[in-house]
């Protein structure tokens, strides 16, 4: 008998008809098997909650973290909602779904693995992930235009009522390192955020600029901290897992067509062979 298992799965962007194919398709193995979401699912509100509805139907639990995607307002959007006032009505339609957010009590995972809280986290980004050279967000940002290297964040994602991203980010990591304070200390975690919550997957990256966007120095240590049994995110669009002091990263993104349509190649799964990843049992 198959035995309940831990999933992720990352930056659906489900704006795309071969992604929604994908996203069709995943399915449980068990009744008993709970989903992560790590963002980026879309961008328009109706189709997060297409994709979150869809999957809630179908697995025990649905966990969602907003991704950055989730977060951007363009000029005609059917939801015109900016910055903290739009998280918190992705919150309520995940509420209406039956799927847990970031607000919501941590769960306890009791299958195989276990037993582990399982900690969504929205920590965002500060632009503390400085690219080499630079020893200030100023000159890292300059440096990233010089390149031609700046994420649409920068025209869509608005901090409001925060004064910028990077104090928006400081709130959201002091609350979460109030709740993750708050949690037994006998118990490890799964820790799950969009955004790497190290500096290390982001070395691979093709535009090392990027990394600006990529995450916070803030969370460097808390896997150790926050005994993770596993680190679960995405937004890099590079499906692996890797390890640091002992911990499995998994990163679990999907991301655009373009991408995942070039695999397999030496190194890559195909899209059925990698999703929905498995975080536990490991």
């Amino acid at each position: 008998m198959t035995s309940p298992r831990l999933l992720a799965v990352s930056d659906l962007h489900v704006r795309y008809a071969e992604n929604r194919t994908v996203v069709e398709g995943l399915r449980p193995t068990t009744d008993d098997d709970w989903l992560i979401v790590a963002g980026d699912v879309a961008e328009q509100v109706e189709d997060v909650r297409w994709a979150l509805g869809l999957l809630r139907e179908r697995f025990a639990s649905v966990i969602w973290v907003p991704g950055n995607h989730e977060l951007w307002t363009r000029g005609k959007d059917p939801t015109p909602l900016r910055g903290e006032a739009r998280y918190r009505h992705l919150v309520e339609v995940c509420r209406e779904l039956g799927v847990l957010t970031p607000e919501d009590p941590f769960l306890v995972w009791d299958g195989e693995g276990g037993p582990a809280v399982v900690a969504p986290l929205f920590l965002l980004y500060d632009y503390s992930f400085l690219p080499d050279g630079t020893t200030t967000v100023e000159e890292g940002l300059a440096a990233a235009y010089r390149a031609g290297v700046v994420c649409t964040d920068e025209y869509l994602l608005h901090p409001d009522p925060y004064p910028d991203r990077a104090s928006w980010c400081a709130a959201r990591v002091a609350e979460s390192r109030r709740r993750l304070d708050a949690c037994d200390p006998d118990l490890p975690t799964v820790l799950v955020n969009h955004w790497p919550m190290t500096r290390l997957p982001t070395r691979v990256l093709r535009y090392p600029e990027f990394a600006l966007w990529c995450g916070t120095e803030a969370s460097a240590d808390w896997h150790v901290r926050y005994r993770a049994t596993a680190v679960v995110y995405g937004h890099l669009h590079i499906p692996r897992t890797t390890v640091e002091d002992g911990v499995r990263f998994v990163e679990a993104s999907l991301g655009y067509p373009r991408e995942w349509k070039k695999r397999p190649v030496r190194g890559y799964p195909t899209v059925e062979e990698l999703l929905p990843r498995q975080v536990l049992p490991a």
